[in-house]
């Protein structure tokens, strides 16, 4: 389903959505035994309104950027994203009115470079992929380069929403896109930038067996907050993670949740030529589709 880009409505366009994780039924249960509520949710999606989204935009763009949010202007950050209004959207629950649980965006890094937040922010990732062999060969010379439109998208959400709230977010952009290069917008862009995060499970430093967390180390496996990132990564020029630079040594701990495991968030970068990024869309479409 797509979102209207709208206009001349002041961001009304919008688009309801049902949860079918949350609304479907079982329709073959034929047992009387058990009583089974049934929430039915509806999710919606918005233009933003720089008057009532800042406040949700932010928060997520501070989970999103994990311990690295304190390097930036995350105020600043938001304003333009809530201020670009016919590009991306919200998703929400209810009402308009209330903050966001998701939001997708892509902000041009050519035309607001002079902006203090988007000069921090272009810093911020040249210097954290220059760490990753696989970002350094490609990332930091586009970013330089001053020439080339790059397209930076962010996207987040709350950890508990359905993954098939992305799909629609993601189409109704492309959509959007697309009309905006119609009329002559700057949303033609050479490359996407893909803004995201991972985490490892790693040993607790609680945990003081050396042997045990020697092992966990060997064999911790790159996870996923964001599933279909992992599709989205085959369609990309370069991707790689990066460490938050302000990382302390109890993030294990803090964020282990009773688990015998702690987990380590990473950054994650994708670089995707434009044009690839349509067959990346539609592939994290289809992987949503299936893996559900």
């Amino acid at each position: 389903m797509g979102k209207k880009r709208s206009r001349e409505t002041d961001g009304q366009g919008d688009v309801a959505m049902s949860d079918p994780a949350v609304d479907k039924k079982n329709e073959d249960d034929s047992s009387d035994d058990e009583d089974m509520d049934i929430v039915n949710v509806d999710f919606e999606l918005f233009n933003y309104d720089s008057k009532i989204d800042f406040h949700g935009v932010k928060t997520l763009l501070r989970q999103l950027f994990d311990t690295d949010a304190q390097l930036f202007d995350l105020s600043g950050l938001s304003d333009l994203i809530v201020e670009q209004n016919t590009i991306g959207s919200t998703c929400k629950v209810d009402d308009k009115a209330n903050d966001a649980y998701a939001f997708l965006t892509v902000l041009n890094l050519h035309e607001h470079r002079a902006k203090p937040p988007i000069a921090q922010l272009v810093e911020y990732l040249t210097e954290r992929a220059k760490t990753n062999d696989s970002l350094a060969g490609a990332v930091p010379e586009l970013l330089a380069s001053g020439k080339q439109h790059v397209g930076l998208v962010l996207a987040e959400r709350l950890l508990n929403m359905p993954a098939e709230v992305i799909p629609p977010m993601w189409s109704c952009m492309m959509d959007e896109i697309e009309a905006a290069v119609e009329d002559k917008e700057p949303y033609e862009f050479s490359h996407y930038l893909v803004v995201s995060r991972t985490y490892l499970e790693v040993a607790s430093s609680l945990d003081q067996s050396e042997r045990r967390q020697k092992k966990a180390r060997d064999e911790a496996e790159l996870q996923y907050f964001h599933p279909e990132d992992d599709e989205m990564r085959k369609h990309a020029l370069a991707s790689g993670t990066y460490d938050f630079t302000k990382e302390g040594e109890s993030v294990a701990d803090s964020k282990r949740a009773f688990q015998e495991m702690g987990i380590k968030p990473c950054g994650l970068m994708m670089l995707i030529e434009a044009n690839k990024f349509q067959a990346a869309v539609q592939a994290i479409a289809e992987y949503v589709g299936t893996a559900t």
